[in-house]
């Protein structure tokens, strides 16, 4: 794969800055990465532009890390303190259960694989660990929109484009809009058959210490007629509520019915 030079070199720059907290000169960034000078001048000025570097002006200009790069760098890490909580639990969980479960967030208007866990005796399935899809016909989108707020869920929502998976998938707002409704109502998302053909699937969105919706898990498994796809329902949910606990969630989402 080719890899794009400007980027690699504001990525040698951003590891460069970050190695020196009492900051570095643009002279020294040349010296140390051998760029020429012209070119590391356009890159840490477009840095500094999107505050991944701050500028300190004197004699000389000294760049230091800036606050997205230190957002960045702290939402990468609340992700692994999330995870180092998720995986012991879905690891339990895919066991009990018997089924492959998944943790997943949201990515723009698709839904990122986080972990997956596998039961002894797992299915073979096509989402792996990194890969996305949809969050229109995924239990794990379904439950992330239904619970997450308004504005963000209509700003994902107009992002969509429709297109159809099997014969089951949503293919219109209208359709998705009210299949979150029953997601509320129930607690728990469905996928029914709306990825691949022979997979159900089941989920429940995950809080943070805020009540934010901070991702979902799922359960996933062949389809079969005589599976209680509402009793698997209720078991993700319990198990999503008690991870949402263990992240300093205070509050369970409202209790739907359990009929």
């Amino acid at each position: 794969m080719k890899r794009n030079r400007t980027t690699l070199r504001s990525v040698e720059i951003l590891k460069l800055v970050s190695k020196c907290p009492e900051g570095i000169t643009l002279d020294q960034i040349c010296d140390s990465l051998d760029l020429p000078k012209t070119s590391a001048y356009d890159i840490i000025t477009t840095l500094a532009e999107t505050g991944m570097v701050n500028v300190t002006r004197g004699q000389k200009q000294v760049y230091t890390i800036g606050l997205t790069a230190y957002r960045i760098g702290v939402s990468y890490t609340n992700h692994l303190d999330v995870l180092s909580t998720i995986e012991p639990e879905l690891k339990a969980f895919a066991r009990e259960i018997g089924k492959t479960v998944f943790y997943g967030v949201l990515t723009g208007h698709e839904v990122v694989y986080l972990c997956k866990f596998e039961p002894e005796n797992p299915i073979i399935t096509t989402a792996t660990v990194g890969t996305k899809n949809p969050v229109y016909c995924t239990s794990l989108g379904k439950a992330i929109l239904a619970y997450t707020d308004e504005e963000t869920r209509r700003q994902v929502i107009g992002r969509i484009h429709f297109r159809q998976k099997t014969p089951r998938t949503i293919l219109t707002e209208e359709a998705l809009l009210a299949e979150l409704d029953q997601v509320r109502e129930k607690g728990y998302a469905l996928d029914a058959r709306e990825v691949e053909e022979h997979m159900e699937c089941v989920g429940a969105p995950v809080y943070d210490q805020a009540g934010r919706v901070l991702g979902a898990i799922s359960a996933s498994s062949l389809y079969k007629p005589t599976e209680d796809y509402h009793a698997l329902g209720l078991a993700v949910k319990r198990k999503a509520e008690a991870i949402s606990r263990l992240l300093g969630y205070l509050e369970q989402a409202p209790e739907k019915s359990e009929k």
